[in-house]
């Protein structure tokens, strides 16, 4: 049985699966793979199927009926739910954390107690639970030091940054009274703002042990020169002009394992992937918020970053045998640039045909919102489209070679930011 080939399942349909996929299917181990629902890029070398992620009862059916060894949770939605444990009560593998190690997305505000509880290092911040009090609060100080944070899960949209009075009480008012992110999401978490360059770390966690620390700075605002709405992440590059052992060191010891600690102490046992968004303050690394998933676009590189067997560290974890001298993070450069619709993250327009996927093996693409159409082939069908991650010996060099591809690649009503990767070349 030593060279079982396994079956596996991956939840989610963005470039986070699609990255996730092309890189678990290079382990030995694996045979057939599924993705649910996934896009068009994943349909070119997986099978694409179409189960609600909310539907566990068709999905435990699935993995029974296919023999599935392994299922990879993609987006947030479903671990805040409890997959996990549904399908461990089921006797099945999964990767992801169990319902209650995930509250530390879930609910900022949960986190934030958390932090406060065990010393790991967050900015000052007070909690809400009616509209009175958080803007009495919000008055005794300048509205651009403050930061509203819905406390549940808004897709990306919960945080907000106000420039006057005006503006936090709007956010107030849409969070807690017009409760457009839901009951879940209605009470309030005001933050001090903080101010300095921001990373994301990553780290393959199982209960007590912790991986080596993968950093990706992200892009999240629309236009050049950080302006403009802010998106899920239009663009990424790894490593951060500022990362060396030293920070990393320091963010393993005073914010990576408090954490995971904190979580055990809590009865919420971590395992899976921990992504962990911070500030590199004057005063040393803070906490902005914590995930239980992988990123998108993160992933796009760091499934790039990662030179060890992604199945086998999943695999590991889900059966709390991780052994973290098995995860490998390489030192190359990487840049991640997004092809998104004109008018995200407003209203644009999906189903335009994508032009120049032919002829690119050597070219790492990788599918966001797409769809293979009726007459097979490939339309666009969601705000983020698709993306080119480069690979480099510099920063430079990597830069360039995810603009070749993202040059190779057109469809209608189609944008995308120039500039990205360039901070990391302003400040090395």
């Amino acid at each position: 049985m030593k060279n079982k080939r396994h079956n596996l399942l991956i939840l989610g349909s963005g470039g986070r699966e699609h990255a996730i996929l092309k890189k678990i299917s290079q382990s030995k181990k694996v045979n057939e793979v599924y993705v649910c629902p996934g896009n068009a890029g994943t349909a070119n070398s997986a099978k694409n199927i179409d189960i609600d992620l909310s539907n566990y009862d068709e999905l435990i059916d699935f993995v029974k009926m296919k023999n599935i060894s392994l299922t990879i949770v993609g987006p947030e939605q479903p671990l805040v739910d409890g997959i996990v444990d549904v399908f461990k009560s089921e006797g099945l593998n999964i990767f992801g954390p169990s319902k209650n190690a995930s509250r530390i997305e879930g609910s900022k505000i949960w986190a934030y107690q958390l932090m406060r509880k065990y010393d790991i290092p967050c900015p000052e911040s007070e909690i809400f639970n009616d509209i009175d009090s958080a803007r009495q609060y919000a008055r005794n100080f300048r509205a651009e030091n403050l930061v509203l944070k819905a406390d549940g899960l808004a897709a990306g949209k919960g945080v907000f940054i106000p420039k006057t009075h005006e503006e936090v009480d709007l956010a107030i008012e849409a969070i807690m009274n017009k409760k457009i992110f839901g009951d879940k999401s209605s009470r309030l978490l005001i933050s001090k703002r903080i101010f300095g360059p921001e990373v994301s770390v990553f780290s393959f966690v199982d209960t007590d042990k912790a991986s080596d620390l993968a950093a990706v700075c992200d892009y999240k605002r629309i236009f050049e020169n950080d302006e403009g709405p802010n998106t899920g992440g239009v663009g990424a590059y790894s490593p951060p002009e500022f990362w060396n052992d030293n920070l990393s060191n320091n963010i393993k010891d005073k914010i990576l394992y408090p954490t995971i600690h904190a979580l055990e102490a809590e009865d919420s046992s971590y395992t899976g992937v921990l992504y962990i968004g911070l500030m590199i303050t004057k005063d040393g690394p803070m906490v902005i918020e914590y995930n239980c998933r992988f990123g998108d676009p993160e992933t796009q590189i760091l499934m790039s970053k990662l030179d060890s067997d992604l199945f086998e560290i999943c695999k590991d974890i889900s059966n709390n045998k991780l052994d973290v001298n098995q995860v490998s993070w390489n030192n190359k450069n990487y840049c991640f640039v997004m092809m998104t619709s004109d008018g995200y993250p407003g209203k644009y327009e999906t189903g335009y045909l994508i032009n120049g996927l032919e002829n690119t093996d050597k070219i790492n693409i990788i599918h966001s919102g797409t769809k293979i159409s009726s007459d097979n082939s490939i339309c666009t069908n969601g705000g983020r489209v698709i993306g080119v991650v480069g690979e480099g010996d510099n920063m430079s060099q990597a830069i360039n070679n995810s603009y070749f591809g993202i040059k190779r690649i057109s469809f209608q009503n189609s944008f995308y930011r120039k500039d990205i990767g360039k901070r990391a070349l302003n400040k090395r």
